[in-house]
């Protein structure tokens, strides 16, 4: 049976599980036998239709590469989320949509250790499941602490999955923090927002754990803050950016050298000008022309395209294999002109 590759490929939804109330969990098979090899905690990219333009989002993998006929995603209602409402409103079991993946650096197969702690907010715990659920299954000789923060008990994703585990599993405890409770309920666990004495309490061996963080900006800048002012040793720190430091742009250009070509898009039946300094992808959508596009940071991929003649510079993040680049793709989102260049497009 092949296994998953890294080319676009048609998915068929099979299951669709609600988490909480406004989180939902997509399950995915392929339309062809496949299994599916990844390392967990990387990201797929989906793509779908939306009002006939096409959308490309990235979205954590939630299970695990031990469950390998199958991989879901796990994603959160958000007001206006495009691509996230669609699917909890539009998207259905048996239909079908286009990913592509896995990538990413955030795993814990390239950053493996004996004493890790998982630090997660809100659906930030997605990529974190993985990792759990594949040292769970594995029976992974991995000291684990899972610290969870949620907005309420009702919003605490894979609750009772995450309880069954901590019962069964010598190896690992859970702790989950709550900003507050709903009116009526009951919450026996850690309240308010994590701080260094929580942590501290609750995590008494900190200093000899490696950590995984992953949740909105302002949980991981909080965590981040925590942790340096308790000097911990960052070089043991990972935390989900999607692909990390944006692709560094091209050297400024002399202001004597010419700084203009054109580019041109064959199948779109466009050439337009643009200079040195912008990405194709920019240039492309100051005159109209959509690129799908997710991470615009040269990882997800999505804003592939084939070069035709000309020259680019392109500096990305791991969204391109070498095979690609030798057949003349690039990443429109971190690709700079270097002369006139033409793209089938």
């Amino acid at each position: 049976m092949p296994f998953w590759p890294a080319s676009e490929l048609e998915v068929r939804c099979i299951q669709i599980t609600q988490e909480t109330h406004d989180v939902a969990s997509f399950c995915f098979a392929a339309t062809q036998p496949l299994l599916f090899t990844f390392k967990p905690g990387q990201y797929v990219s989906l793509k779908v239709e939306i009002d006939g333009r096409q959308e490309v989002r990235c979205y954590s993998i939630s299970t695990p590469p031990s469950r390998p006929y199958n991989f879901s995603i796990t994603v959160k209602k958000v007001p206006g989320g495009l691509v996230s409402n669609w699917l909890h409103e539009h998207f259905h079991e048996g239909d079908c949509l286009k990913v592509q993946g896995p990538q990413g650096g955030f795993n814990i197969i390239d950053q493996p250790c004996d004493k890790a702690l998982l630090l997660s907010g809100g659906s930030g715990i997605t990529p974190l499941m993985s990792m759990t659920r594949w040292l769970y299954d594995t029976a992974a000789e991995v000291d684990l602490h899972f610290v969870h923060s949620a907005r309420t008990p009702d919003d605490i994703i894979y609750h009772q999955e995450l309880q069954a585990i901590d019962a069964r599993a010598p190896n690992f405890r859970l702790s989950l923090v709550c900003e507050g409770s709903l009116s009526g309920a009951t919450w026996s666990g850690y309240r308010g927002f994590l701080d260094a004495a929580m942590l501290q309490q609750m995590v008494p061996d900190l200093f000899e754990r490696t950590i995984y963080v992953c949740g909105p900006e302002i949980y991981m800048r909080a965590v981040r803050g925590i942790l340096q002012g308790l000097d911990f040793p960052m070089q043991r720190y990972f935390e989900e950016s999607f692909g990390g430091a944006p692709a560094a742009a091209p050297a400024p250009v002399d202001a004597g050298e010419s700084a203009t070509h054109r580019v041109s898009f064959s199948r779109a039946g466009k050439s337009v000008s643009g200079v040195a300094e912008e990405t194709i992808l920019d240039i492309a959508g100051k005159h109209g022309l959509w690129i799908p596009s997710a991470c615009r940071m040269g990882f997800c991929g999505a804003c592939k395209l084939r070069r035709v003649s000309g020259e680019v510079r392109m500096n990305h993040s791991g969204g391109i294999s070498d095979t690609e680049i030798n057949d003349g793709y690039v990443l429109a989102c971190c690709s700079y002109a270097q002369g006139d260049v033409e793209f089938d497009y």
